[in-house]
C-alpha cells in the first residue's frame, strides 16, 4: 500500500514562514503529479499550488508569490515552502499525489496524505 505523511506545519506569526513536507512511502512505481490542498474552518477545499513530474508548477492566486512548491523524485517527497504567512493562511494543509504502484504501473491512483495543521496567530 501507499501512505503519504505530510510534516512541518506549526504555530507561527504573520509574516512568518514555514515549510511543509510530504514524503510518499510503500509500493511505489513513480509519484506523478504532486498537490498542496487547504481547508480552513467552515470552508471546502482550496488548491494550493501543484506540480508536474518535470516541474511545471501552478498556484492559487492567493498564494502566487508567496508559497513555492517542489519536489524530489529520489525522494518521493513534495515541499511546501510558506513565506509571508497571513491569518487567512491557517488551515489544515493536505498532500495529495498521483501514484504508480509497483505492481499496477499502467494506473495513475490518487493518494491523500492525513493533513498538517498550519496556524497563523499573533
Amino acid at each position: 500500500q501507499v501512505q503519504l505523511v505530510e510534516s512541518g506545519g506549526g504555530l507561527v506569526q504573520p509574516g512568518g514562514s514555514l515549510r511543509l513536507s510530504c514524503v510518499g512511502t510503500g509500493n511505489i512505481f513513480t509519484m506523478e503529479a504532486m498537490a498542496w490542498y487547504r481547508q480552513a474552518p467552515g470552508n471546502g477545499l482550496e488548491l494550493v499550488a501543484g506540480i508536474t513530474t518535470r516541474g511545471v508548477t501552478d498556484y492559487a492566486d492567493s498564494v502566487q508569490g508567496r508559497f513555492a512548491i517542489s519536489r524530489d523524485n529520489a525522494k518521493n517527497t513534495a515541499y511546501l515552502e510558506m513565506n509571508s504567512l497571513k491569518f487567512e493562511d491557517t488551515a489544515v494543509y493536505y498532500c495529495k499525489a498521483g501514484v504508480r504502484q509497483v505492481d499496477d504501473m499502467y494506473r495513475v491512483r490518487d493518494f491523500w496524505g492525513q493533513g498538517t495543521q498550519v496556524t497563523v496567530s499573533s
